[in-house]
């Protein structure tokens, strides 16, 4: 069953990780798990209204500081994340998905971020992110759920 954009941006906002996807300028996609938080549009640009989703490069270990989701957004800022759950009780399925023009923030907008990343996750408030902070402004929420 469908989800309303709403309830789908309200389960989404919920969530603690979501997978995002990116593509690189010669077409190849690229997946991973990222920590986020939503910021409301008044608090950034009345013009993004549909949220802003942010994600941080931050202290967790990493093979290497050049990751491949920055430069993908630097050739192709066009990306997705996706939240879901899963149950054993297949009544209980659901997904949603937030696609979204991404760039790297700085200013009060990045500092706004990495409030909003600090509000959410306690890891954050003992040691903020140091590195890039990623916006992306969202064009569309969808979701799915069980039709239970």
């Amino acid at each position: 069953m469908k989800l309303t954009t709403a309830v789908a941006r309200e389960r989404f906002e919920q969530a603690r990780v979501a997978r995002l996807a990116t593509v690189s300028g010669g077409g190849a996609p690229h997946l991973v798990p990222v920590t986020f938080a939503v910021i409301d549009p008044m608090e950034v640009d009345p013009a993004i209204d549909a949220g802003l989703i942010v994600f941080a490069v931050d202290h967790k270990p990493k093979s290497t500081s050049a990751l491949r989701r920055l430069d993908n957004i630097a050739a192709n800022p066009l990306v997705c994340f996706l939240v879901d759950h899963y149950a054993d009780d297949w009544d209980l399925l659901w997904w949603c998905r937030a696609d979204a023009v991404a760039a790297v923030l700085d200013g009060d907008v990045r500092t706004l971020a990495i409030d909003a990343l600090r509000s959410k996750y306690p890891q954050y408030e003992q040691r903020p992110p140091t590195g890039v902070v990623v916006g992306c402004a969202v064009t569309g929420w969808s979701g799915w759920r069980a039709a239970a």
